[in-house]
């Protein structure tokens, strides 16, 4: 069984020796002997390439894709499972907050269970603000309350896919994927491994909260349609709250049993309401409408500048 380590890159020049060493060690102390690491510099600024650059020169297990830009984690992963050879692919961040000495529990799960997926399941997350763990919890359950497949709670891209998995993901065309999503989507047996996730070995985090929120947008936006039908719903009480709000006025100005002062404030409530509510509308659709708009344009989901270790 061939095994393919797929490690996203970006900016880790603090790191990527010892994430190296660790995968090495990891490998060289078990059974597992046929294997490939795949990292994935995602248009590094710093030494990232250089330092992979010498890890392959010295190991020819150590295989290197390098982006013509920063295209960001999704693409990069992307690219991994993409080019692998493995009958299994890992996919593990550079950072070493996922341990890499889990990899051999993880296979023999797999290979215990006859898995298709292993997905790795947070229980605890060390190093990790309050306000980190908070919104990356009411995020899972906002999106699973809209999606239609089920996400698991404090998961990551870390996990294990098989040759199926692998193969069905290459025949998935979106160009801005959520792919822990998307292997949710693709079904077979997926069986969950639960771990502590370390605090960051070195560097800074690669999602600060702008990157946060985008990601979020994506996984909601490209992932479920509700938002959609939200809107339509919110189109249907506004134009009950407008037909209540002009039998009030109705009756209260021909009946005289409701007093009605003239003003501006019950004008001014209901436009700023209705306004709201278009606006909120218009927004949805915008985000849709410009998904749509990435899709049919047909630019690769990302540019390859270099390839070191593969076979022509």
């Amino acid at each position: 069984m061939l095994i393919s380590v797929i490690i996203p890159c970006y900016n880790e020049e603090e790191v990527i020796n010892a994430t190296y060493e660790r995968l090495k060690k990891v490998f060289s102390n078990s059974k597992l002997n046929n294997y490939e690491f795949i990292f994935i510099n995602d248009g590094s600024k710093d030494k990232t390439l250089e330092l992979l650059t010498q890890i392959s020169q010295k190991d020819k297990n150590a295989k290197v894709i390098s982006f013509s830009r920063n295209f960001g984690h999704q693409c990069a992963v992307s690219a991994g499972i993409n080019e692998c050879n493995g009958d299994v692919a890992i996919i593990i961040d550079a950072d070493l907050q996922d341990p890499p000495e889990l990899i051999p529990e993880i296979i023999t799960l797999y290979e215990k269970e006859k898995a298709n997926v292993i997905y790795c399941v947070r229980k605890e997350r060390k190093g990790e603000t309050f306000f980190k763990k908070f919104t990356a919890e009411m995020f899972y359950k906002f999106l699973n309350m809209l999606s239609e497949v089920n996400i698991p709670l404090n998961t990551g891209d870390f996990r294990l896919i098989d040759k199926n998995v692998i193969e069905t993901f290459k025949k998935m065309p979106e160009r801005n994927k959520f792919i822990r999503g998307m292997i949710s989507w693709i079904g077979f047996k997926q069986i969950p491994f639960y771990y502590v996730r370390d605090p960051r070995l070195a560097g800074e985090t690669k999602y600060p909260l702008k990157k946060m929120l985008k990601f979020a947008f994506t996984g909601i936006f490209y992932f479920s349609k509700k938002p959609l039908k939200l809107a339509i719903n919110l189109g249907f009480i506004s134009i009950l709250v407008g037909i209540f709000l002009s039998l009030y006025a109705l009756i209260g100005h021909f009946s005289g049993i409701i007093p009605t002062v003239p003003g501006w404030a019950s004008i001014m409530i209901t436009v700023i309401f209705f306004g709201g509510i278009q606006l909120l509308t218009i927004g949805v659709l915008g985000e849709y409408i410009g998904n749509i708009f990435d899709e049919v344009k047909k630019r690769p989901e990302y540019i390859i500048e270099k390839k070191i270790n593969f076979e022509e």
